[in-house]
């Protein structure tokens, strides 16, 4: 449900920013910027939050903040208050990311299950961002997109009562006492299982590089498909629905076949090899002369490399680490990303500023072929790991 609601809200909201908003370019990109700033500002003390306090509460949390922002974003059409709306969305993922892979893994209790889970529910949140993208794509096609945005914010703020009442959390100890110095504890121990372990600081890299370049991307796609042709009739709505399901078909029908290989040796390799897509479908789009080639090049974007490098480094990091520290280690990986949208989104920023925006999508091309080469070195396995753990 989560992803219903995320996934069509942020489809109407792009459309949104570019048709309703008019920002350019620049302004799309600094937005994702901003916002990574501030989330990676919350990110480790929300970690750490669920690590000591509780997972399903951090979840709650989460979605309040989720709804608030996505909400307040259809209100507005301001630079300044959009930039607000999307820094407080931003901070409600840092309450998200880490902790439901955290209560899961704890609930379930599964060591020889828990990858299988995690890559069928990597599919399930396919399933649901495709029913989002149709329904509210269709809604806001029928009605108006501000009001799609709002009423899709209401329902995530409702999602909040329904985990509070219905989620449970039988195999998690809160620390009662001494809160802070157990806090301080947990964050001591992820970093040093970090600063122990190359096979997580390669996906660390990796991540860095490879998010950057898709937040990028995926913030200027739509005024890129605009600009070479895509058509005004009917709605361009419509159009990037079409899209967004074919992405999410594709992204599917990829995890199933790659189930088996993504938790095992061959992890490394495949991150690779969706990094290279990557590289090759951002310079498909940035060099497209009609809609159709940078149509195609969007759905391989968003069908094998988002997908993809996602559940790959979820289980690679869920694999070398332990339950006390579980969601700390899963944030600094969050971290990561947000420090890759910041760094690599201000240089596609300003690339997009200074020369034009199919150049500012070959860098983004150039960062997916950075994260290529990287993901190709050899990992020796996660025996280094185990002994830190221990």
């Amino acid at each position: 449900m989560r992803a219903v609601l995320h996934n069509g809200w942020w489809l109407v909201t792009s459309v949104y920013l570019v048709v309703d908003a008019d920002l350019s370019p620049a302004q799309l990109v600094l937005i994702g910027s901003v916002q990574s700033a501030f989330a990676l500002v919350f990110e480790v003390p929300a970690g750490v939050f669920a690590d000591t306090i509780s997972r399903k509460w951090s979840l709650v949390i989460s979605q309040l903040l989720m709804g608030t922002a996505m909400l307040a974003t259809g209100l507005f059409e301001s630079f300044p208050a959009l930039l607000a709306t999307q820094v407080l969305w931003g901070i409600s993922w840092t309450f998200a990311s880490g902790s439901d892979v955290a209560l899961l893994t704890d609930e379930l209790d599964d060591p020889d299950r828990i990858n299988r889970v995690l890559t069928r529910a990597a599919r399930a949140q396919l399933t649901g961002a495709a029913t989002g993208l149709i329904a509210l794509g269709l809604l806001a096609w029928l009605t108006r997109r501000d009001l799609t945005i709002v009423i899709a914010g209401a329902a995530m703020m409702s999602l909040a009562g329904y985990v509070a009442l219905r989620f449970t959390e039988h195999n998690f100890v809160p620390v009662r006492t001494a809160r802070w110095s157990a806090s301080l504890a947990t964050f001591r121990r992820g970093v040093t299982l970090v600063r122990r372990s190359r096979a997580i600081l390669l996906i660390f890299a990796a991540t860095f590089l490879v998010n950057g370049a898709s937040d990028a991307s995926g913030r200027l796609t739509q005024k890129q498909l605009l600009d070479l042709g895509l058509p005004s009739e009917p709605d361009p709505i419509l159009w990037f629905t079409l899209l967004g399901v074919l992405g999410l078909i594709v992204g599917a029908l990829v995890l199933r076949l790659v189930a088996h290989r993504i938790t095992g040796t061959h992890a490394g390799t495949d991150y690779a090899l969706a990094a290279a897509v990557g590289a090759l479908s951002m310079l498909v789009l940035a060099f497209a002369r009609d809609p159709i080639l940078g149509a195609a090049a969007v759905v391989l974007l968003n069908g094998i490399v988002t997908p993809l490098t996602r559940v790959i480094s979820t289980i690679w990091i869920n694999t070398r680490t332990t339950a006390d520290i579980r969601a700390t280690t899963l944030s600094f990986l969050a971290q990561l990303e947000y420090l890759g949208e910041i760094v690599c989104g201000l240089t596609i920023s300003t690339i997009a500023r200074l020369t034009t925006l199919p150049l500012a999508l070959a860098g983004c091309a150039a960062l997916f072929a950075m994260t290529a080469v990287l993901m190709r070195q050899p990992v020796d396995g996660r025996t280094a790991d185990a002994r830190v753990n221990s």
